[in-house]
């Protein structure tokens, strides 16, 4: 197993040193492979496709930062949790940015979303009840969630990650208030 994630890694870091030097659309596997002297046939025994890479380097090092808060957290770490998420997409932008504009089959948008989608349902939930968690409800949440994501990366002067969470806490706890005092105005 060991073996198999010293490949995998030395697969990803080929991907990203290329995605910083030529467009995605534009990079074949025998770059990467050539990149990190392996041959081809470890890339496709490890990964489907460069898509496939891309959404790895994510899962591996988005568990590895979610594994550090247990299931059981306060509000206030979920706070944190976002923050640090924010933390690692701002860190990783540049390479964020290029994944967010991979379009078509197997995107990345497409597995963050995805991957987004179970975590707001298990948190609706948890605030308002599993027949409330209809598909709408979280698809509707998910992609707000993904596109307020997704425009904060991609903007060229990109707030700080402490700032992002910071305006984007303020209005969604502003948003339920003022919808909590519109319906029981007491």
């Amino acid at each position: 197993m060991a073996d198999s994630n010293i490949t995998k890694r030395a697969l990803a870091a080929a991907l990203r040193e290329l995605m910083e030097e030529v467009p995605f659309d534009k990079i074949q596997i025998a770059q990467i492979c050539e990149r990190c002297d392996m041959n081809r046939k470890s890339f496709y025994y490890h990964f489907k496709d460069k898509y496939d890479l891309v959404n790895w380097i994510f899962d591996t090092e988005f568990i590895s930062l979610a594994r550090e808060f247990s299931d059981e957290i306060s509000a206030n770490d979920r706070w944190e949790l976002i923050e640090r998420v924010c933390e690692y997409f701002y860190e990783n932008r540049e390479f964020y940015r290029k994944a967010l504009k991979i379009k078509g089959q197997n995107s990345f948008s497409d597995h963050l979303r995805e991957y987004c989608r179970p975590l707001v349902k298990l948190r609706i939930s948890g605030l308002i009840g599993d027949s409330a968690a209809d598909d709408f409800t979280i698809d509707f949440l998910s992609d707000a969630l993904l596109c307020a994501i997704e425009h904060w990366l991609l903007d060229k002067d990109c707030m700080p990650p402490e700032e992002f969470v910071s305006k984007a806490k303020r209005i969604i706890q502003g948003s339920a208030a003022a919808i909590y005092q519109e319906i029981d105005p007491q």
